[in-house]
C-alpha cells in the first residue's frame, strides 16, 4: 500500500526485553512462519496461563474476572513478542482473540509508565472502533485506563476536547484522525509520546482508499513507535509489506488462506429470487425452536436492509438494523439494542461484518451474497467464535453467478 515517499510502517530500532518476566532478549529479526503452519518455526512449548505470557498479576486477575480462562494461540504467540518491545505482524482467523493480543501487553507497559497518549489504535470501522475501547475498558478497569474514541459521525470540537485531554489509548477511524491532525494544530503534539500504533482489521486499512489517511497519521506518530499490525485474512498489500519488514517485524501466523473455523457449520439454499424473503422468513419463525439466541442477517445494500426491515415489521417481528444510511448515534443505539438481548435480529451491511464479537450470535445468514471470499469470512466470523459453535446459511439465486 505505502509508496516509496510514505514514512516506513515499522519504524527502524532495536528490540529490547524489558520486566523479569517478560520474553527472553533476541535479536529483532522476524521470525518465519511455515504456509498453514499455524505456529512460528521452532516455537517453544504451548503457553497454558496468562501468568507464562509474562503478564502481571492485575491482568491476569482481569482476564480471569472476564472469563479468559487460558490464552488463545495468537496470544500465546504475540504477546510475549510486544513486550519485548517487538513490531509485531499477526495474522490469525476471525473470533482467535487478536484484539486481548495487542491490549494485554499494551496495558502493562502503560502501568509502568502511565501517561497519554500511549497507544492509538487504527481500525477501519466505527462500530469496531468502539468494542475496542470497551475492551480495553474492561481489562484496564484496574489501573483506572483513560481512553476515547475518535471516529466520524460525532462531534469534532468534543473530540478534539477529548483528544487534548490526553487519554491513555485513543482509539479512531483513520479519516476522522486525519481531519483532527490536519486541521487542528494542537494535536499532532498530543501523539509526539505514543508507544503503540495498532492497525486493527490491516487488510481493510492497508486498502488503497485508505493510502492518503494512513500517511498523514504515520507522519504524525514518533519515530521510536512499537507498531502493531493484526488481521484476520492476507491480501496482496498486506503480503507486500511483510515482504519488505522480514528484517523489523516479529512475525506470527495461523493462517491457512481464506478459511472458516472449524465449528462453524455453513449451509446454502438454491433458490428463485422470487421466494426469498419466504425462505428468510421461514428461518426466521424457527429460531425458537432451533435455540437459537440471536442472528445477523447480512444484506448488500443499505436500501435491503431497510426493505427487510420494513417487511419484518409489517409482520411483527422485532428487529435492529445497522448501516451506513444511519447517523452514528442510531448506529450505536441499534448495536446496543441488539448485544443487551432487547432484539435478537439484527439487519446489517458489512459494517457488522469486522470484529464484532457478541457471544450470543448462533446463526448469520447470507440474505444477499458477498463478491468477495474475505468478505464472507468475515459475515461468518460474526458467530463460531473463541471455540464456541454457530451456523451461517447463505440464500443463493440464479444470480449470484459469481459464486
Amino acid at each position: 500500500m505505502e509508496s516509496s515517499n510514505a514514512p516506513p510502517l515499522f519504524a527502524k530500532r532495536k528490540a529490547k526485553a524489558t520486566g523479569a518476566r517478560a520474553a527472553k532478549k533476541t535479536a529483532n529479526v522476524a521470525v518465519a512462519v511455515s504456509e498453514g503452519a499455524g505456529k512460528e518455526e521452532g516455537a517453544a512449548e504451548e503457553i497454558t496461563t496468562f501468568e507464562g505470557l509474562g503478564l502481571t498479576d492485575w491482568l491476569v486477575r482481569a482476564c480471569r474476572e472476564l472469563g479468559m480462562k487460558r490464552p488463545t494461540p495468537v496470544q500465546q504467540g504475540c504477546v510475549p513478542q510486544i513486550l519485548a518491545g517487538k513490531d509485531v505482524f499477526g495474522l490469525a482467523q476471525t473470533g482467535s482473540g487478536k484484539t486481548a493480543a495487542f491490549a494485554l501487553p499494551i496495558l502493562q507497559r502503560l502501568a509502568e509508565n502511565p501517561y497519554g497518549v500511549f497507544a492509538l489504535v487504527l481500525t477501519p470501522t466505527r462500530e469496531l472502533a468502539f468494542q475496542i475501547n470497551d475492551q480495553f475498558k474492561a481489562l484496564g478497569a484496574e489501573v483506572n485506563l483513560r481512553s476515547t474514541v475518535v471516529v466520524g459521525g460525532m462531534d469534532m470540537t468534543e473530540q478534539a476536547k477529548a483528544l487534548m485531554q490526553r487519554p491513555h489509548v485513543v482509539i479512531s477511524t483513520p479519516g476522522r484522525l486525519r481531519d483532527h491532525l490536519m486541521n487542528d494544530p494542537g494535536i499532532p503534539a498530543v501523539f509526539a509520546r505514543a508507544k503503540f500504533l495498532v492497525l486493527d482489521e490491516a487488510d481493510r486499512l492497508m486498502d488503497v482508499g485508505f493510502e492518503s489517511e494512513l500517511r498523514a497519521v504515520f507522519e504524525g506518530m514518533p519515530s521510536d513507535r512499537q507498531t502493531l499490525l493484526f488481521s484476520a485474512t492476507m491480501t496482496s498489500n498486506l503480503q507486500a509489506l511483510h515482504d519488505v519488514s522480514l528484517d523489523k517485524a516479529f512475525f506470527y501466523q495461523a493462517y491457512e488462506g481464506f478459511k472458516t473455523v472449524e465449528a462453524l457449520q455453513q449451509q446454502y439454499i438454491l433458490m428463485d429470487a422470487g421466494v426469498k424473503d419466504v425462505y428468510l422468513m421461514h428461518i426466521m419463525s424457527s429460531l425458537e425452536e432451533r435455540k437459537i439466541r440471536s442472528v445477523i442477517i447480512f444484506a448488500s445494500s443499505c436500501r435491503t436492509c431497510h426493505l427487510l426491515s420494513l417487511m419484518m415489521a409489517e409482520l411483527e417481528v422485532d428487529t435492529t438494523a445497522l448501516h451506513s444510511m444511519k447517523t452514528q448515534q442510531q448506529r450505536l443505539a441499534s448495536l446496543s439494542r441488539f448485544k443487551s438481548g432487547q432484539v435478537n435480529i439484527l439487519i446489517a451491511t458489512d459494517v457488522a461484518s469486522r470484529g464484532l464479537d457478541i457471544p450470543t450470535v448462533d446463526l448469520v445468514v447470507n440474505y444477499d451474497i458477498p463478491r468477495f471470499t474475505r468478505d464472507y469470512v468475515h459475515r461468518v466470523g460474526r458467530t463460531a467464535r473463541a471455540g464456541r459453535g454457530g451456523s451461517a446459511v447463505s440464500l443463493i439465486t440464479q444470480v449470484n453467478h459469481y459464486m
